[in-house]
Parts: structure tokens; C-alpha cells; sequence
């Protein structure tokens, strides 16, 4: 086949053909069963499947390979079985170098977790060290560009550089642990399997952080202290400056009375132990929520807005799967509960006989403090 008679197959009712490498497939019987969504793949309709596995390169294993191989329909004709123009451009080229100790659970996009001995080294995770979740190529941001746009009432928005961020609003610093909902999944799936990174002990990390409180922000855009709504419907909405093929950010919310609360913290972060932001942290503005799942402090900002919720991140219980999963029936995953994990020695390591030095972390969970060990 050509590549012209390959893109004249973009919908269902016409079939979805994508190519990859010289190869030609035929997955339309697959558009609904893709495990991100049919949008995502009809993204790649007519077209070749490269440059969108290089911006998800969870794509780029073998199993992955062996179920598209069942689509198989053809060929591409050799004049036309070289990659178009740019479609070998690697998103990802342009992400920071890297500490070589952190232990990485996917490259593209970067995600890695300190070896545990390092992580309790340390009260202070140092910034080289602190666990990374990235769902998206690392922005690259021009600090005397950047604009942070607040959404107020009555559909007025302010427009904050990071300079006016720093000198408008008193600094705030405190210290707060950030951990991934997905911490310990390998654990998790020795008992039943999980979809998602395999994370072990090590996505999580604490840090002192300094920045504006949300709360300040929010008073200077015209928002008052109680929720514009009844109930806990409201949420702050962060947006990234990361965004997928489709040109959708990163997202995520907190309830609009944690946001306004003075006792949650809840920062707009410019500094990470006394540093600026890395740029794998959020550079140069990232939301810092205490005490509440790392999904939630969103890198990178760009826009904040404060809007009514329905569905977002959930926990289910362990009779629930991918089949019968309602998502209107929980809550969303803010507050975890509490966590800890030996650090030393590791499962399965030899030891001497005699006395031994256990390592470890304990966190609470929502800012609680810890009452017994």
C-alpha cells in the first residue's frame, strides 16, 4: 500500500489503518478495546504510529509488538516504506540530565525513585535525588516569559509573571512529603496484579519548599474565603504546562476549602530546599499541597481556576476491576493514609549475626502527625 491509500482510512466507518515501520494494520477492531482511550489512538489514524510512541513510549515493548502484529493487513510499497519527514523526532530530546543512582521505571516519559538506602540517608531528600513522576516530555520555560494565568470571578483573570509571584505575595516555607498513589505497586501486584508504573519504596520523597501560599493568590484575585458553592463540589483546578499529542495538559484538583485553608499550606512553589525548581520538579511554578496524594501538586503551572467537580482520580476496593469500575462511585484520592517501609536491609538480603540497625520511614498520611511506632 501507499502512504496516500493508508491515510484514506482515518474513521471506523471507513476502518483505522496505521502503519509502523514498513508494516500496514488494520486496528479498528481495537479503537475501543486501547487501553488509553479511543481518542488517543484515532490520533494516530491514516498515519504512521512513531511519532506517538515516542511521546508514550510505554508502546515500545514486546508484547505490546506481538498484539499489533494481529492487525497486520500489509505492506507499505518501498517507495513509500521510509518514515516521513519528522516522525523520528524524539519529544523526549530535550528533557534534563539525570542523577545515574535513581532507579528508572520508564525513560520516556522519565519516572525513577531513589534506592531506598539513599532515601533515608536523609531527612531532606536532596533535589538530585527526590523522586520523579513525569507523564510528559520535561517543558523547557523562558522564566522571563512565564505567565501565570488566575481565573477570579465574574470572569476576570490576572496574569502573574514569576517575578510579580515572588513580590507581590510573602513567602511561605514548609516542609512536606510528596508520595506517588502508586508507591509500592510492585509489592501490590505480588498479590494481584496493577495497572500502572512498578513502583517499589521509593516514590517518596520529602523536601523543604518555598513559594506563595494558594490562599493569598487566590484572596488577590477575588475569591473570598467560603466556597462559591454548597458542599465540597468546588475545586481549585491546576492546569500544566505539559500537554500530549492532542494538545490536552496535565491536570488536577483540591477542594476549594483546602485551597483557602491557611492551616493546609497549600503553596505555589518557586523553591526546592533552598534552590530554584528543578526543571524535572515543576519549573518554574509547581502546586505544593501537604499531605495529599503527589498527583494533586501539579508541575509546571500555568492556570488556576477554581470550578465544580464531578470525576477525578479514585480508589476502589479489591472486588472491583477494569470491567465492572464505576467511576461516580467514590470519592477522589486527596488525603492518603498511613505509610511506611523498611529501607535496611533490603527483603532478602544476608545480615551478620548480632545486633542490627533497621532503617526506614514512617509518614501519616493528610498532615496528621504520627502517634505511636
Amino acid at each position: 500500500y501507499t502512504r496516500e491509500e493508508v491515510a484514506r482510512h482515518r474513521s471506523p466507518g471507513d476502518r483505522v489503518w496505521v502503519t509502523h515501520g514498513s508494516d500496514v494494520f488494520d486496528v479498528t477492531d481495537f479503537v475501543e478495546l486501547h487501553p488509553g482511550g479511543p481518542d488517543k489512538l484515532l490520533l494516530a489514524a491514516g498515519g504512521a504510529l512513531e511519532p506517538f510512541w515516542a511521546l508514550y513510549a510505554v508502546h515500545n515493548q514486546p508484547h505490546v509488538l506481538e498484539l499489533l502484529r494481529e492487525y497486520k493487513v500489509g505492506e507499505l510499497s518501498p517507495e513509500d516504506s521510509s518514515p516521513p519527514p519528522g516522525d523520528t523526532r524524539d519529544p523526549f530530546a530535550g528533557d534534563p540530565p539525570r542523577h545515574p543512582a535513581l532507579r528508572v521505571n520508564s525513560l520516556k516519559p522519565f519516572n525513577a525513585e531513589p534506592p531506598p538506602e539513599l532515601l533515608t540517608q536523609n531527612f531532606l531528600t536532596p533535589n538530585e535525588l527526590f523522586f520523579t513522576r513525569n507523564h510528559l516530555p520535561v517543558p523547557s520555560v523562558e522564566p522571563g516569559s512565564y505567565r501565570l494565568r488566575v481565573e477570579g470571578p465574574g470572569g476576570r483573570s490576572l496574569s502573574l509573571s514569576l517575578e510579580e509571584l515572588r513580590g507581590r505575595f510573602p513567602k511561605h516555607e514548609v516542609t512536606a512529603t510528596l508520595q506517588c498513589a502508586g508507591n509500592r505497586r510492585s509489592e501490590m501486584s505480588r498479590v494481584r496484579p496493577v495497572k500502572g508504573l512498578d513502583w517499589d519504596i521509593g516514590a517518596i520523597s520529602t523536601a523543604r519548599w518555598g513559594g506563595a501560599r494558594l490562599r493569598d493568590v487566590l484572596l488577590h484575585a477575588g475569591f473570598r474565603e467560603e466556597s462559591p458553592g454548597d458542599g465540597d463540589e468546588w475545586h481549585v483546578c491546576f492546569e500544566g504546562l505539559d500537554a500530549d499529542a492532542s494538545g490536552i495538559p496535565y491536570g488536577a484538583s483540591i477542594p476549594f476549602r483546602r485551597a483557602m485553608s491557611a492551616d493546609a499550606e497549600v503553596l505555589l512553589a518557586y523553591e526546592m530546599n533552598g534552590q530554584e525548581l528543578p526543571r524535572d520538579h515543576g519549573f518554574p511554578v509547581r502546586v505544593l499541597v501537604p499531605g495529599v496524594v503527589g498527583a494533586r501538586s501539579v508541575k509546571w503551572l500555568r492556570s488556576v481556576a477554581v470550578h465544580w467537580q464531578q470525576n477525578d482520580y479514585k480508589g476502589f476496593c479489591p472486588s472491583v476491576d477494569w470491567d465492572s469500575v464505576d467511576f461516580r462511585a467514590a470519592p477522589a484520592i486527596q488525603e492518603l493514609p498511613v505509610q511506611s517501609a523498611i529501607t535496611e536491609p533490603r527483603p532478602g538480603a544476608a545480615v551478620p549475626a548480632g545486633e542490627l540497625t533497621v532503617k526506614g520511614y514512617a509518614w501519616s498520611g493528610g498532615g496528621r502527625e504520627v502517634v505511636r511506632v
